[in-house]
């Protein structure tokens, strides 16, 4: 018997995204493939927090995919779904502004995102 139940994962987001994710116009949220990740899958639940506040924005995870890096990350899933308001190189930029060349070799996660109903 298989395990469906949805599991529920916290995660801290930078003001900026948050924001785009809260709007819905961010559909992509990229990380690194921490271990602590390693089971989240369609069907769980990301429960983002502004970092410092009890600002929470819950969404249904549809999708994730791994990419060896960020470069092939933001070429397969386009820049426009991850961050609407910034250029390829810009996103490419930020993100290895957060997550240096150590952390980007663990490999890179595309969570495909939904808004929850009501949240």
């Amino acid at each position: 018997m298989t395990d469906t139940t949805a599991h529920m994962h916290e995660l801290n987001l930078y003001r900026q995204y948050f924001d785009l994710v809260a709007a819905g116009t961010k559909t992509i949220e990229v990380r690194v493939k921490y271990p602590h990740l390693t089971d989240l899958g369609a069907g769980d639940i990301i429960c983002f927090r502004v970092k410092g506040t009890d600002e929470t924005c819950k969404v249904n995870v549809k999708r994730v995919t791994e990419y060896a890096n960020f470069e092939a990350l933001l070429d397969g899933e386009g820049p426009a779904n991850i961050n609407p308001t910034a250029t390829r190189e810009q996103q490419l930029n930020n993100i290895r502004a957060i997550y240096p060349p150590k952390k980007e070799a663990l490999g890179a996660l595309a969570i495909e995102i939904e808004r929850t109903a009501g949240h």
